[in-house]
């Protein structure tokens, strides 16, 4: 895991709910992000993933029941 993805988890208090996703869509948020050219894209998909596991319920912007918060 990239050091500011990790630091962004850590600051949110959201390490634990990305800890709770399955391997596979930790896996994709990771390559997803990483794979971004531009800084300014790595970071709106940063954003994304961590709005995401902050509402729960959306993984890659659809609508995702089993990732809902408890």
């Amino acid at each position: 895991m990239p050091e500011f993805v990790k630091r962004a988890l850590l600051d949110k208090g959201l390490m634990g709910a990305y800890d709770e996703r399955p391997p596979y869509q930790r896996d994709d948020y990771l390559l997803w992000i990483n794979d971004a050219k531009r800084q300014a894209t790595k970071q709106r998909r940063l954003r994304q993933m961590l709005d995401e596991l902050e509402t729960g319920g959306v993984y890659m912007n659809m609508k995702h029941p089993t990732s809902r918060k408890r």
